[in-house]
């Protein structure tokens, strides 16, 4: 997704209006509800939001020129992974066993048997279709943020074929872009 992502994807930027906002606003809270104490701080009502239209269907959400969330099409809002590390626990995470780390931060999927092996780990309570931070066995930060192509329990009980779309992960183009300017 972020592989070779640079400012030069960008196509428009806007500033939206307060109703926008909002609705922006009350989804990523309804999405992350252990962002709620934080979000005043994260995406201030006086300050503007800017909305960043990239291609491939790519939307950021900016405020003061940091990229802190994004989502594809209409889909739901993931945080940045450097959002992601300032507060690790406000999505639902998958760790991947040892094997599978120098694949997942090539931009590879997530294939179940990586998430099932001894080294792995899935929260039973996630459903097909929803985003989850990729965690790594043996490590403290998340190394990537995945949107799920079968639930927890389809993973555990098919094992076999991709269970994570790799959205974005470390040293991808939205990690090295600190500022959008």
């Amino acid at each position: 997704m972020f592989r070779k992502f640079s400012s030069d994807d960008v196509s428009a930027q806007n500033q939206v209006k307060a109703s926008v906002q909002r609705k922006i606003r009350q989804s990523i809270a309804d999405e992350y509800p252990g962002l709620e104490l934080v979000l005043e701080d994260l995406l201030p009502k006086k300050s503007p939001l800017i909305v960043v239209k990239c291609q491939n269907h790519l939307n950021l959400v900016v405020v003061n020129n940091l990229p802190l969330f994004f989502n594809i099409r209409d889909g739901p809002y993931m945080p940045t992974l450097r959002l992601l590390h300032q507060y690790p626990n406000v999505m639902k995470k998958f760790q991947v066993d040892r094997g599978a780390i120098k694949f997942v931060l090539a931009g590879a999927n997530i294939m179940c048997p990586g998430l099932t092996s001894p080294g792995g780990a899935l929260d039973e309570q996630v459903l097909e279709e929803k985003p989850v931070a990729i965690m790594a066995e043996g490590k403290q930060h998340a190394l990537a943020i995945g949107f799920t192509k079968l639930s927890a329990k389809n993973i555990k009980a098919i094992n076999k074929g991709i269970g994570v779309d790799n959205m974005h992960y470390l040293n991808d183009g939205l990690w090295k872009m600190q500022k959008l300017e």
